[in-house]
């Protein structure tokens, strides 16, 4: 990087620090998931990101633990009759080749055009686990995004979308669009989402913020509403799951934090508290 480069040049760039805590992870004797991939795809460069972020590198359960819970909805799901999944903002994630799927699941990634030719030429020959395709858009297209969730929603009677690190990059309004566009489309029944309280997310952006904004990509998304902010969208809570709780009972919390994972559940959460979890919805009636 050069000295006039900013450390996270644009919203891609976050991809390579998840990917490093995946790598780290599979390090692990204890690992909680396993990623073959995933420093390949992190890079010198995300080492780099994640050495010039010292708030994110302190906090690696919370990146390890919200793929550990993503993972944990998308297998339930799977035992449910799944037949889809709709991955957005796919980023480099590689589900697709680390979980155990069955080869019947079609699997389709969306993102930006340089993001996902990067992530075939690293990936190279690898062979995924289940049918997957990419598709290549800019979310922030509404017209061109619709069209592809009421293409796909007709193709699979049962689809799971889910939006790993996205919808904090997002005002409210762009999410409440993006969640009524989800539920337009016939066969998604089911979303997975991580989500922040206000309090965690003014946390955030005193301490990841500044790096985020130079590179074009501000947390914005943190609801006081919690889970409910949905609700009017066309999606109701099914299942709500607090990182830090979860990451207690995984026994990866510092001494000094395990009293973080006695916070109330988002329902019961004032806007000041920190909070993050992830949600599983279902379409509203279905």
């Amino acid at each position: 990087m050069s000295r006039a480069e900013p450390l996270i040049r644009n919203i891609s760039d976050t991809a390579l620090l998840t990917a490093v805590y995946r790598a780290r992870e599979t390090e692990r004797p204890d690992a909680l998931f396993r990623d073959p991939l995933a420093q390949r795809l992190a890079g010198e460069r995300g080492e780099r990101i994640a050495a010039g972020i010292p708030f994110s590198d302190h906090h690696t359960w919370s990146w390890v633990t919200r793929t550990y819970l993503f993972d944990q909805f998308i297998a339930e799901q799977l035992r449910l009759g799944l037949n889809m999944v709709v991955n957005l903002a796919a980023g480099l994630d590689t589900r697709p080749y680390r979980m155990a799927l069955p080869a019947s699941l079609t699997w389709i990634e969306v993102d930006l055009p340089g993001l996902l030719s990067y992530k075939e030429e690293v990936l190279g020959s690898e062979k995924p686990a289940c049918s997957l395709e990419r598709v290549r858009l800019d979310l922030s297209d509404a017209g061109a995004r619709r069209e592809l969730f009421g293409t796909l929603g007709r193709r699979a009677g049962r689809t799971l979308v889910i939006t790993e690190g996205l919808i904090i990059y997002f005002t409210a309004d762009e999410v409440g669009s993006l969640a009524r566009d989800l539920a337009a489309a016939p066969g998604f029944q089911r979303w997975v989402f991580d989500l922040v309280s206000p309090g965690l997310l003014k946390v955030l952006q005193r301490k990841m913020g500044p790096q985020l904004e130079r590179g074009g990509s501000p947390l914005k998304f943190g609801p006081r509403e919690g889970p409910e902010f949905f609700l009017p969208h066309g999606w109701r809570p099914l299942d709500v799951r607090s990182m830090c709780r979860t990451t207690q009972r995984l026994e990866r919390l510092r001494l000094w934090m395990r009293l973080l994972g006695l916070l109330p559940d988002p329902k019961e959460l004032p806007g000041p508290r920190p909070w993050g979890g992830v949600c599983l919805f279902a379409k509203s009636g279905g």
